[in-house]
């Protein structure tokens, strides 16, 4: 008979702990510590089984050699994390490497006593996680969201994650800090936004969660929709206008197929309207935007703050500075210095499978150079001409105002090219102009 082992086959137990040690286990979980020969955790968990005979190994690191020489263990084996190991621990990497050997024994989760302390449900809540993580992308992420549970670290403090709010205006919060819980050091407390700003990072103790709730007298963040007024960014004076327009970003951004953890380029990005709305929707993912002229970069700054969205752009000439970002998942590219071909080339060379460039060219020289490059690397393109206009009031009367024609070129990789493990290769352009500088 085959099927799911035993429990008792099962050599490999994974059991949650709170800060209050071994006093907070039920009978059952100091059962199977007592019967193990392998006792695995950290340095804290350990200290609370000083006594036990088993051989103990600190966890630090390597997760990789824990799962090899469990593999091999024979002995039972117990290892010791905090709170529930199923969330955001380390129960659910050993359960997909070792499938069938770990049986997991949950422990109370901090998230769950912070809101316990509180009294207040936390099924409506968004958790999350900046331990061990940057904090980068945080905004858009809780943008909206009543309550927001945050699990902290020693450099993403309750200080920190105050001022980093503060910076995106985010100031319809009360924040709830839970340290030490269910230990006998726990401390809990509710503090204002500015204050808690202000406080030491060293004032909390390492092991704390905070819980953000929007205040009752506190207005709803704006729900901006796809499609932002092109009026409602902050452009370039006296120069305004400079930016791409609503209707054709939403036709862009749409032929971009984004998905909630895309990671995207946005090249010439100058007052910012792609790349925001481009991470308003990839909330899971990562914006990066790139831009010549330090003034739209400052402009690009402020409408980030205001449409909180937390993205890397760097001051530089396209293709410089793309080679700091991860490859991308799509790519958009409203404008360019010049150096068209080259900057294409880099795109289609770092683009992701089943990834997708999307250019907007305002003049035809610019459409045959883009759709030629795309061919010579390889790529599909499918090609829009937006030709619009606007309303405009005239007396008692109306009548339309032309927007500049834009051809939007959307370019997907060519079936097939695609190199060993999905990355991509070469593509038959690339290799005839090496062959041929050669």
């Amino acid at each position: 008979m085959t099927g799911e082992p035993s429990r008792e086959a099962k050599r490999i137990t994974v059991i949650g702990i709170g800060d209050d040690g071994a006093a907070g286990l039920p009978a059952a979980y100091i059962e199977r510590i007592r019967g193990s020969e392998v006792l695995i955790g950290g340095e804290r968990q350990l200290t609370f089984f000083e006594e036990h005979p088993a051989e103990k190994i600190v966890l630090k690191s390597g997760l990789g050699e824990l799962v090899e020489k469990l593999r091999a263990e024979e002995r039972p084996a117990v290892v010791l994390a905090s709170g529930d190991p199923l969330f955001y621990g380390i129960g659910g990497y050993l359960a997909g490497k070792l499938p069938g050997r770990v049986e997991v024994l949950p422990q109370v989760s901090s998230v769950q006593l912070a809101f316990a302390r509180m009294g207040e449900s936390w099924q409506d809540a968004l958790i999350t996680s900046v331990h061990g993580r940057s904090m980068k992308g945080l905004a858009q992420r809780i943008d909206g969201c009543a309550k927001v549970a945050l699990l902290t670290d020693e450099k993403n403090t309750p200080g920190a994650i105050a001022r980093y709010l503060l910076n995106f205006g985010m100031t319809e919060y009360r924040v709830f800090v839970g340290e030490n819980l269910g230990g006998p050091q726990e401390r809990t407390g509710w503090h204002e936004l500015e204050t808690l700003a202000e406080t030491p990072d060293d004032a909390f103790s390492p092991l704390n969660v905070v819980v953000l709730r929007r205040r009752a007298d506190a207005e709803a963040p704006p729900a901006w929709p796809l499609g932002i007024d092109d009026g409602e960014f902050a452009q370039r004076k006296p120069d305004k206008g400079l930016i791409t327009k609503k209707e054709v970003r939403i036709l862009s951004i749409a032929n971009l197929g984004l998905k909630r953890d895309s990671v995207v380029w946005d090249i010439g990005t100058c007052t910012g309207s792609v790349a925001i709305e481009a991470a308003r929707i990839a909330r899971d993912g990562a914006v990066y935007a790139v831009e010549k002229n330090e003034g739209d970069l400052e402009n690009f700054r402020q409408n980030a703050r205001k449409f909180r969205t937390d993205i890397t752009a760097v001051h530089a000439k396209a293709p410089e500075g793309l080679d700091g970002f991860p490859g991308p998942d799509a790519v958009f590219i409203g404008g360019s210095g010049g150096e068209l071909r080259e900057l294409l080339a880099l795109c289609c060379a770092r683009l992701k499978p089943g990834g997708r460039i999307v250019l907007n060219a305002a003049t035809i020289e610019n459409l045959a150079a883009a759709s030629k490059a795309f061919g010579e690397e390889g790529f599909e393109t499918d090609i829009t001409l937006a030709q619009l206009s606007r309303s405009k009031p005239i007396l008692d009367m109306t009548r339309f105002e032309a927007l500049n024609p834009i051809w939007i070129i959307t370019a997907k990789r060519g079936k097939g090219d695609a190199g060993p493990d999905g990355e991509p290769a070469a593509s038959t352009g690339r290799k005839e102009r090496k062959k041929n500088d050669e």
